[in-house]
């Protein structure tokens, strides 16, 4: 399969799969829009705002694990890797943990605070001149700590409701999200995106090696952290309107990686469209269950993903063992 035919049959299927979004419905399952004023406010004032944050966190996802796998050469590596998603989460935890999730959108704007601190951190953790393997570690270090800073605000949550609020959001969902929280992520995940894309020579360069990137002009450092604010913006934005979303960014580029010629620049793009069809796909899925308490699209990802993680990892070994 050619790469332009690559990219149309991405952008069909997702062009199809947004309609279909607008068109399922929660309880009577896949409906056609009418005209009638209910119709309208369904429309607008619920499916709307879904389709719209699931095409953006789907985007943002798996374009941020194409860079980062690309990056840092690791088929393993996805947004947590720098700390982003664990210190985004900590932070909307908190606004939830001391009640400030009352006004609204104080949650997000907290998820994307956090973000770029947990960005800050590494930092000034690892410094300007630090290597792969030290942003790693550093990324690692940062992760569980916020992930235990988390657990620690379970623990001691005042009142059973919020634990239940913590740990729904954490699930990962796109239940009850309005416009308003895809005006507010959309700025920063947007600005994030271009950063990301305007990497993608750079990570064909250094898949040569660091050395031959470096004497076709590659600024080591400057991509690293270009890419790693593109990703804090991004992924911050993502995870502050849905909640923690996992295993999109590790498995949509694998998936892709073959019909790219395995070139990471190229990936991207191709990425980018098929996230977001695996999150829209996700949603819909969530929206056709029979009526009940709605499933998180967050729980469906890691059913989907960490049997695939499996596979990667036994995969992994088998190549490394014929080497």
């Amino acid at each position: 399969m050619t790469y332009n035919r690559l990219l149309l049959i991405l952008s069909l299927s997702l062009a199809f799969l947004i309609g279909l979004s607008l068109c399922t419905g929660r309880v009577t399952g896949v409906s056609w829009p009418g005209w009638d004023l209910e119709t309208q406010l369904i429309l607008w004032e619920i499916r709307l705002p879904r389709t719209l944050l699931a095409l953006l966190c789907g985007t943002v996802l798996a374009l941020s694990g194409a860079v980062l796998q690309g990056l840092l050469r690791n088929p393993l590596a996805d947004a947590g890797v720098l700390g982003v998603s664990s210190t985004a989460a900590l932070s909307s935890v908190c606004a939830i943990y001391f009640g400030f999730s009352a006004s609204g959108l104080f949650t997000p704007v907290a998820g994307i605070i956090g973000a770029m601190l947990g960005l800050l951190a590494l930092v000034m953790i690892v410094g300007s001149e630090a290597g792969i393997v030290m942003i790693i570690l550093a990324g690692a270090a940062i992760n569980s700590f916020s992930s235990a800073l988390t657990a620690l605000a379970l623990n001691m949550a005042p009142n059973p409701f919020a634990v239940q609020d913590i740990l729904f959001w954490l699930m990962g969902s796109f239940e009850h999200r309005t416009l308003q929280h895809f005006y507010l992520a959309a700025p920063p995940a947007l600005l994030g995106m271009a950063l990301l894309f305007s990497v993608s020579r750079s990570l064909d360069v250094l898949s040569l090696g660091e050395n031959t990137a470096r004497s076709m002009g590659v600024r080591l450092q400057k991509v690293q952290w270009v890419a790693g604010l593109g990703v804090a913006l991004a992924v911050g934005a993502s995870v502050a309107v849905s909640g923690v979303i996992g295993f999109v960014g590790l498995v949509v580029p694998h998936m892709l990686r073959p019909f790219t010629e395995w070139r990471p620049g190229r990936l991207l793009l191709p990425s980018a469209l098929a996230g977001a069809s695996l999150m829209l796909l996700t949603d819909i899925a969530v929206r056709c269950l029979p009526p009940g308490p709605e499933l998180r699209v967050g729980v469906i990802t890691a059913l989907l993903g960490g049997p695939f993680f499996l596979w990667l990892l036994r995969h992994l070994r088998k190549a490394e063992a014929l080497v």
